[in-house]
Order: structure tokens, then sequence, then C-alpha cells
């Protein structure tokens, strides 16, 4: 016995296997033989539970493959003979959810797949996967008396939750945006709440209005923020979060819904933008226009513009002409003439946390010398009057190109890119916009409608005296037809004088200084006009026109030929209508005017 004992002592990693065979071989059937080596396995998880008590007095003695200590004691063999057996059905229970359906599971898919042999014989890979089980227990038993480690999978485990500090979570995801609900007034004081996302951009908002007015989406929409009590106004910049901006204004300020044709015009002419005594180049452009454009949007090596400007001295109401230059870090103003040393200049304002305003009625409001004001406002609700940078150019050319560089330092690519994305949005849709087949003039007929059937006229003389026909027979209804109306109690004035009053380019009885400021405010781009009624002759109207960022005005006079109305504007050398063939032909055609008429001056009510 005691020779059994030191040998099996000597050789304990052979205990497992000897102990398989020897018993399992004995052991003629199938089932009989499985369970003897479910009775094998239930007692060496018994020697780790007897182990996994004595942990704790002999943390630092170590484990061998099969659970026991590596002492003087006798072998586990030993010590399993003199233990009370126990029934095999309570050994099944007890150890079946551990190792018993792997096990038995891998023996019979291995019977199946053919293998001959001793039916009670364990495979080789079963042993080693035994071996390797025995060892991942023995190693977690050896680091039990280290401290606990979190479980980065409690749903997995099956025990208790794992304690994880907050700070080791990941973030939780991001709220989604909520909604939100935000007032726009139009230009004849109507007012529409919309609902939007806390995250939506100023465009996003322009065409959802422009969506719900039935206009039409040109890209020159715009979002206004308009402060009454301080007389400043800006266009949102595309980009901009509404919400964000919101929270930046006070009480009584508000959002217009307006047009602004100029706010992308340096991009689309940028060579004759800027006068050249404004800006010093760090790189000469040589007059192209992509060089222009990349030492502007350069954020490394951008122009200075300087200039001398109007300036409010703060706390009191005079203004002082001084030398001012802006940058990418912020706009300043020599303490001496028009020096540019570090020396000689002083900080007005900072680009970063501020923002440039229209001055709306700077002369009546600030006494400022001219309409040509502008304004650096820091971006917060209340504002404090010696906070303001209030600043007054010569004219209003020289207004926009500051208003523009401070634009363009401040924003830099992030304004191209605005620029840019209705223009891409335009190339990807401009093949489903072109029409399928082709409506010129070659493709027409000339066709006879007299009789009972149409024919197409082939000689071209008849085509051209039916032509002829035709207009004095048009001519010859209209003439009719103002006849009838003048004279019917119902119609007191003719069809031609009213029907211009239905188009959007029309502001009716409105002042010059009115017109004036409507202009202004959509945009100083060539071709911008309106019409509206005259002050000085209620028969006539008058067209103002923008012409190199300056407006000009053009009296519609009316005329009398074959006792009909028409209305000209080059002393009845061309004559119309009425007003619609008018502004048609004028749109087409630059007649005696400077331009052709582009852009028209809209206001839509929300």
């Amino acid at each position: 016995m005691g020779d059994k004992v030191g040998q099996s002592s000597s050789k304990p990693q052979n205990l497992a296997r000897t102990g398989f065979s020897s018993q399992s071989r004995s052991q003629p059937e199938h089932g009989f033989g499985l369970q003897l080596l479910m009775n094998d396995i239930n007692s060496s998880l018994e020697s780790l539970n007897s182990a996994c008590n004595m942990q704790s007095d002999t943390d630092t003695v170590p484990l061998l493959q099969n659970g026991q200590h590596a002492s003087n004691q006798p072998a586990a063999s030993g010590s399993r003979s003199q233990q009370p057996q126990a029934s095999p059905k309570q050994k099944v229970q007890r150890s079946q959810p551990v190792h018993i359906l792997p096990i038995s599971e891998l023996w019979i898919f291995q019977r199946r797949k053919g293998r001959r042999g001793d039916p009670g014989e364990v495979p080789r890979s079963t042993e080693e996967m035994l071996n390797r089980r025995l060892q991942e227990e023995d190693q977690q038993l050896k680091t039990s008396s280290l401290p606990a480690i979190p479980n980065p999978f409690p749903e997995l485990g099956p025990g208790s939750p794992s304690v994880v500090p907050p700070s080791s979570l990941p973030p939780p995801p991001s709220q989604p945006p909520t909604k939100q609900d935000v007032k726009v007034f139009s230009e004849d004081g109507t007012s529409r709440v919309v609902e939007i996302l806390t995250d939506m951009t100023a465009r996003d908002l322009c065409q959802l209005l422009v969506y719900k007015s039935h206009c039409v989406d040109d890209n020159s929409w715009t979002l206004v923020e308009h402060h009454p009590q301080l007389g400043l106004e800006r266009c949102l910049e595309d980009h901009e979060i509404v919400v964000q901006v919101e929270s930046t204004m006070p009480s009584e300020s508000k959002f217009l819904f307006r047009k602004n044709y100029a706010k992308y015009e340096f991009f689309k002419n940028p060579v004759n933008f800027f006068p050249d005594q404004m800006v010093t180049w760090c790189q000469p452009p040589n007059g192209n226009q992509a060089q222009l454009l990349q030492n502007f949007l350069n954020t490394s090596n951008c122009p200075e513009i300087q200039g001398f400007l109007q300036v409010k001295e703060v706390g009191r109401k005079s203004w002082k002409k001084l030398y001012v230059c802006l940058r990418r870090s912020g706009l300043y103003y020599s303490t001496k003439g028009t020096s540019k040393e570090p020396r000689h200049l002083q900080l007005l304002a900072d680009l970063e946390e501020s923002s440039i305003f229209y001055l709306i009625a700077g002369k009546k409001q600030y006494n400022a010398p001219n309409e040509h004001g502008m304004c650096i406002k820091p971006n917060k609700a209340k504002v404090e009057m010696k906070e303001l940078r209030l600043l007054c150019a010569e004219d209003e050319q020289i207004r926009t190109c500051w208003m523009t560089a401070f634009r363009l330092l401040k924003y830099g690519m992030l304004l191209y890119q605005n620029y840019r994305i209705p223009q891409q949005r335009k190339a990807l849709l401009s093949p489903f916009n072109t029409p399928v087949r082709s409506v010129s003039e070659n493709s027409l007929v000339a066709m006879d409608f007299s009789g009972q059937t149409g024919r197409v006229i082939d000689n071209p003389a008849e085509a051209q005296s039916a032509a002829l026909e035709e207009g004095h027979a048009w001519r010859k209804r209209s003439t009719r037809m103002n006849i009838l109306s003048s004279q019917s109690p119902l119609h007191p004035s003719t069809l031609n004088s009213v029907i211009h009053r239905t188009q959007h380019w029309f502001h009716g009885r409105i002042s010059r200084e009115e017109s004036h400021r409507i202009i202004k405010q959509q945009g100083l781009v060539d071709g911008l006009f309106l019409l509206r009624d005259s002050q000085s002759n209620p028969k006539a109207f008058v067209l103002t026109l923008c012409h190199h960022q300056k407006i000009k005005n053009f009296q519609i006079l009316p005329c009398e030929d074959d006792g009909q109305t028409f209305f000209t504007l080059d002393d009845g050398n061309t004559k119309f209508s009425d007003l619609i063939q008018l502004v048609d032909f004028y749109q087409l055609n630059k007649g005696v005017l400077p331009c052709k008429l582009k852009h028209h001056c809209i206001r839509v009510a929300l």
C-alpha cells in the first residue's frame, strides 16, 4: 500500500490518465464505462473544493493539475478511498452542469465518427482539454488573494454584478436634438412661429420658410438678427445655429426673413471688390481671381485691410477720425498717423467673440457723421453701451468692403464652403432640370386654323402675312377690351394700369428714402431694382435701380398713341402696353439703363 502511495505521489501528472484507464477498461459496456468516467471527474472536483477551503491558510502552497497540494501528505487517491462514497445519482446531479455534458458529447461525437478502440477509452484531446481546464482553475485559486478585479462582462457572470467606478464607464451617447419654437418676422410686420430642432442652421431654417411661404428658392434668402433698441442688424451666416444665436439676443430683439443678394458677392467678383489703397497683400495676386481668393482664405498668410474710419469715443457723443487696421487677430487703430508699428497700434475690438452689425439709423441715434455706420458687438445678451465699437465709413462701397473683410477674416474657408454648397447642389440637379425637348424658334412652324382642321403653312410669304394679320387682330381685340373696360362703371381703370400691382417687384406708394433703404437691405448688387408710384406725378412710376453700389431712379411716363395708353422710359422711343412688358424687355435688353434688370426686391408675408 505504501508503495502505491509513493508511486502515485511521485507522478502526480498521471493520476487522471491512470484513474480513467484502469477503471474504465474493466467495464465492457459503454454506459457503465461512461458512468465510471463521471465518477472520477466528480472526485477530482471534490479535491478542488477541499483545496479551495484550505487556500486561506496555505496561500503559498502550489497546486497540482488535479487540485492536490504538493506536500508530504498522502496523495488524493488514498484519501479518496477513505471518504464515504456518494451515490452515482448524486454525483451525476452535482457535476453534470460543469463537465459531464461537454465531455460526453465530445466522446459520443468521436465514437460516431467511427473511432475503433476500447469503448471506455478517453480520447487524448479530451484529456488535454481537462488538463487545460484544471490549470486555469489552479491559476484562479493562486490569484484569489489579490484585490478583486471588476468583471468586464457582468451580464455573462452567474454571481453578483461587478462594481465599476462611474469614471471608468464610457460617456453616455449625446442627447438627440430637441425641438424649440422660433418666431420669425417678415418685412411687412407679419410673423410665423416655426418649430425647429436645436441644431438647425440658418440655411435650413430659410429653406423651411421658403417652403412654407411658397417662395422661389434662389439661395439668396437669409435670416437677419435685428436689435431695434440698439439700432443694429446683421445677416446670419448659413452655418450658424439659430438656437445658439437666439440665446445671445435680448428679449426685444427678433429674427427677420429677408433677401440678401450680396451675401456672397465677393466670391462672384473678387477682383474689383477691394480698392488697392485699402489692402496690403502678403503675396500680390497679379489680377488673378484664384490667387486673390487664396490670399484671403489662407489662415497663415492673409492680407490686411487699412483705411480711415470715424470712431465714436467711449462715453462721449463725439466721433474721431482714426487710421484703422484690420487683421486676423483683431481690429487696431494707430495712435500716430498712419503708422502700423506695433508700439503705435492699440486693440480696438476682438474678432473671436464679436460680430459686426449695420447701423440702421446711426445718424439719428448715435449722432454719426453719415448713414454708413457699423458696429462691433460682443456675442452676449446683455451688452452695455461702452462695450459697443461704433464705426462710420465715408461711403457705402467702403462700408461694404469693411463688412466683407470682417467676415472673411473671421470665418475664412467656412464662408467659402457656404457659398459652394448651393452651387454643388445645382450641379447635381442640373441633368434633371434640363428640358428633354428643344423649344427654340427653329422647332416651331406656322399653322393655319381658319378651316375645320389645322394645316402647316409651308410657304414663307404666306406664313409672314399670317403672322402680321394675327398681330393686327390681337391689337384690335386689346383696344376693344380697353374701351369696354373704361366705359364700364365696375372697371374705372384699365387692366394695363393695374396688372403690375400683382407683381412682387412693385412696392406701391413708398417714398424715395424707403426704396433706397430696401435696396440697401437686400444687397447693393448690379441689377437689383424695384418699381413704385411716383410722388411728384400721380400718373407716373419710378424705377429704382442699383449699379456699381449706387442707387439711381428712372421715371416711367405714360403716353398715348391712337387712343391707347402706353408706358415709356426713353421719351416714347420704346413703348409698352403695361409695366410687365417694360420689365420683361429691360431684363433682356439694357436699353437706356446702365445695366439689365437682374434681381427684384421682394417682400413676403409669412
